[in-house]
C-alpha cells in the first residue's frame, strides 16, 4: 500500500470547445501551465466520437480492448490523475439506453463543450509510478 497526504493548491476549470479531442487539449494544458500532479475531479459535456480502452481478462498483463467509434454521447463522469505530468483519466458516456466508458484514449471529440475539474495537488513528491501495476507484481 502507498499512502500520500497533501492538499489541493488550486482548482482549474478547462473549458473544450467543438472539435477539440479531450485527451490531446488535456495534455497540451498540463504541460503548458507545469501542472505534475493533480486530480482529475470531474468532467461533463458531450462529445461527437469516443474512444477508451478497458482490461479485458483477469491476467497480467491484462488483455485489452479499445473500443472506439462515431456518436453522440454525453460525457456524465470523468476521474482520474496527473502523476509526474503525465495525464491518466477515465471517462463515462451515456446516451438514451446505456453508458459505457474506460481509460480515456486519444479520438475523444468534444460536439458541444467539455469541462473538466483539476484539483493540482501541492506535492512535488515524484508520482509517476502511482498508476503502474508492474510496482506492485515486483516490488
Amino acid at each position: 500500500m502507498l499512502d500520500l497526504t497533501t492538499r489541493i493548491s488550486q482548482v482549474r476549470l478547462l473549458r473544450l470547445q467543438h472539435g477539440e479531442d479531450i485527451l490531446v487539449s488535456l495534455r497540451q494544458y498540463v504541460a503548458q501551465e507545469g501542472i505534475d500532479n493533480a486530480l482529475v475531479l470531474n468532467g461533463f459535456g458531450s462529445v461527437t466520437h469516443y474512444h477508451y480502452h478497458v482490461v479485458a481478462d483477469d491476467r497480467l498483463p491484462p488483455a485489452e480492448a479499445f473500443p472506439r467509434g462515431a456518436k453522440a454521447l454525453d460525457i456524465v463522469s470523468m476521474s482520474g490523475v496527473v502523476l509526474g505530468g503525465r495525464v491518466h483519466a477515465h471517462i463515462a458516456f451515456a446516451d438514451d439506453r446505456a453508458a459505457l466508458g474506460g481509460h480515456l484514449e486519444e479520438g475523444c471529440r468534444v460536439l458541444t463543450f467539455a469541462v473538466v475539474c483539476l484539483g493540482v495537488l501541492e506535492t512535488a513528491a515524484d508520482l509517476s509510478d502511482w498508476d503502474q501495476w508492474r510496482r506492485d507484481v515486483t516490488s
